[in-house]
């Protein structure tokens, strides 16, 4: 695994011709919310090895110290010092997952729930569908509440 930089996750992502979901306009952004905390195991685990293919992955944290109170940083940094990087979150906020490295990518993406952090998570490749029905048998098998579709830009484009 390897931590990147702000620099570096765009950097990826400009390398495969790629922007940020909600940075193109053609693409719909769908948001989940965070299943009770019992099952934040099993969600992580189903993004890292069903979802992602078993894929190489980056997650690129962009959203935390929201709920200062309710994070553990020192989990987390404990977790990112085990695989020998000591930079701080803000200074390398990407986390590159390589296809063998499914349970480090659900440990670390449980641990985000955890802290009720916000990013993105991207691959090699775009998944995208139009069909709600299929949306809808993911949101069943993760037994998320309903999807909230993100419409602020399409209200802000039509003005």
């Amino acid at each position: 695994m390897q931590f990147y930089t702000k620099q570096e996750c765009e950097q990826w992502l400009s390398g495969r011709e790629r922007v940020k979901p909600d940075e193109d306009p053609e693409n719909g952004l769908e948001r989940f919310h965070y299943p009770e905390r019992p099952s934040f195991y099993y969600v992580a685990h189903w993004i890292a090895t069903q979802l992602t293919y078993r894929m190489p992955t980056l997650v690129w944290m962009t959203e935390w110290d929201i709920w200062q109170s309710g994070e553990n940083l020192h989990l987390y940094y404990k977790l990112r010092q085990s695989y020998g990087d000591h930079r701080l979150l803000h200074e390398a906020p990407g986390h590159l997952f390589l296809k063998h490295e499914a349970e480090d990518l659900a440990s670390f993406l449980q641990v985000a729930m955890l802290n009720c952090w916000g990013g993105y998570i991207l691959q090699y490749f775009n998944f995208y569908t139009k069909r709600e029905e299929s949306l809808a048998g993911v949101r069943k098998l993760l037994g998320a509440d309903p999807v909230e579709r993100d419409t602020s830009r399409a209200a802000t484009e039509s003005k």
